[in-house]
C-alpha cells in the first residue's frame, strides 16, 4: 500500500524537524500553560509503543539505539517495559540536540534569527499567487494558535519559507493531538537529568538550523506548497506514521516514507537524513570503543533501511540485534534476530587461588 498523496512523503523531513520546532514551542509558551509533561496520571488505554530499539555490541561498549517520535499523545505513554530497562542499565543518554540546549530560551532566538527575511522583502514576494492565497487562508483560520507563539500574519511574512514550513507543519499535528513537549527526545531527556545520568547531543541547535537554512530558495518554496497541501488532506498521512512509530513497524516507516523521499526528493532527503547519519558514525563508533552502555535517541528515520546507522553500524562488522520483548521471534529471513531486552553479561568469575595447606609445625 502507497501512500493516497505523493505529496505525503514531505511530511517526513518536516517531522524530522521537529526537534528544532519542539524548542521553540516550548520556548514560546506562556507560563500558565498547562504542563503536558504531567502524564503519570494519564490512565493507559492501550499497550504500550512497541519500540524500535537496537543494541549494538562493540569491542568494548554497547550502544541502545531508539528511534523516536518528536511529536507524541498523552496516550503514548507510559513507554515500553524495554525502553525502561535500557535506560535504567545505561551510564549515559545521547540525544540528536543535548536536552539543556533543547531547553535553552536561546533555541527560540536562534531559530527565529535565522529565519528572518534579510532582504526587505516579504515571504509572499517569492510565492505563486496560488501558493500567497492558500497561506493567507490557513493563517487566517489559524490566528489564535499563531499568536499563542508570539506570530501574526505581519510577523510571519518576515520570514524564509522553511521557517513558515515548519510552523504551519507544528500546528497541524497539534491540531491532531501531538504535542512537541510530549516528544520521546523531550521525556527521556527529563528523566536522565531526573536519574543522573548524563545527557549530550550527536549535533548542535546550530548545525540543525543550517540543514534548513542552507536550503535553495526552490526547495524551500516547495517544502512550504506540501506543508500547505497538507492541511487538507494530511490527518490519514500523519495518522498512518504516528501508527507505524506506536506498532515498531521499521517496514512501514522506511518503505511509504524515506523510500519515497529519497526518490522524489532526493536532495532534501540527503540533507535531512543521510548526509547528518554519515555524521554521527564515527562519533556512535567512538562509543562503542569506549567501555559501558549509552543509550542514543534519534528520529526514527535516522536507523531505517540501508541508510540508516543501524545497517551502516552492521556493515562494519558490529553486532546487530532487535530489542523487543513484544514482537515475535523475528523470522528466518529478518536482517536482525528479534529479542527480548538482553540481560547484562557479566565477566565470568575466576576463583581466587587455593593456598596449599602446609603441616602444623
Amino acid at each position: 500500500m502507497r501512500f493516497a498523496s505523493p505529496r505525503s512523503v514531505l511530511l517526513a523531513p518536516l517531522i524530522a524537524a521537529g526537534l528544532l520546532i519542539a524548542g521553540l514551542v516550548q520556548a514560546e509558551r506562556t507560563p500558565a500553560a498547562a504542563d503536558p509533561l504531567a502524564i503519570a496520571d494519564v490512565p493507559a488505554t492501550q499497550a504500550p509503543p512497541v519500540p524500535l530499539l537496537w543494541q549494538v555490541r562493540g569491542e568494548h561498549g554497547t550502544l541502545f539505539l531508539l528511534g523516536s517520535f518528536h511529536f507524541l499523545k498523552p496516550s503514548d505513554y507510559p513507554l515500553s517495559g524495554d525502553v525502561d530497562q535500557a535506560l535504567a542499565r545505561v551510564d549515559d543518554v545521547v540525544f540528536e540536540l543535548a536536552p539543556d540546549e533543547m531547553a535553552s530560551p536561546m533555541l527560540a532566538t536562534q531559530m527565529m534569527q535565522a529565519g528572518l527575511r534579510s532582504d526587505g522583502s516579504r515571504l509572499d514576494d517569492e510565492l505563486p499567487a496560488g501558493t500567497v492565497a492558500a497561506l493567507g487562508a490557513w493563517v487566517q483560520s489559524n490566528l489564535p494558535t499563531l499568536q499563542a507563539m508570539g506570530m501574526s500574519a505581519q510577523t510571519l511574512q518576515m520570514f524564509e519559507p522553511w521557517f513558515a514550513s515548519l510552523i504551519l507543519t507544528t500546528t497541524e499535528l497539534g491540531r491532531y493531538g501531538l504535542d512537541p513537549a510530549l516528544g520521546l527526545d523531550t521525556n527521556l531527556g527529563r528523566q536522565a537529568t531526573e536519574a543522573g545520568k548524563p545527557t549530550s547531543g550527536l549535533e548542535t541547535a546550530q548545525q540543525q538550523i543550517a540543514f534548513f537554512d542552507g536550503m535553495d530558495r526552490l526547495e524551500q518554496v516547495q517544502m512550504l506548497q506540501e506543508a500547505l497541501a497538507q492541511t487538507e488532506d494530511g490527518q490519514a498521512q500523519i495518522e498512518l506514521l504516528h501508527g507505524a512509530w506506536r506498532n515498531g513497524d521499521a517496514d512501514t516507516l522506511w518503505n511509504e516514507m524515506a523510500v519515497d523521499m529519497r526518490a522524489r526528493f532526493p536532495a532534501l532527503y540527503a540533507r535531512i537524513n543521510t548526509e547528518r547519519n554519515d555524521a554521527w558514525l564515527p562519533k556512535l563508533e567512538q562509543m562503542l570503543q569506549e567501555t559501558g552502555d549509552t543509550l542514543v535517541v534519534v528520529g526514527a528515520l535516522h536507523l531505517l533501511g540501508e541508510d540508516g546507522v543501524v545497517d551502516k553500524l552492521a556493515a562494519k562488522g558490529y553486532s546487530v540485534e532487535r530489542v523487543c520483548s513484544a514482537c515475535d521471534a523475528a523470522p528466518a529471513t529478518a536482517k536482525y534476530p528479534t529479542v527480548p531486552f538482553p540481560a547484562v553479561v557479566e565477566p565470568a568469575l575466576v576463583p581466587e587461588p587455593s593456598m596449599p595447606e602446609t603441616a602444623a609445625p
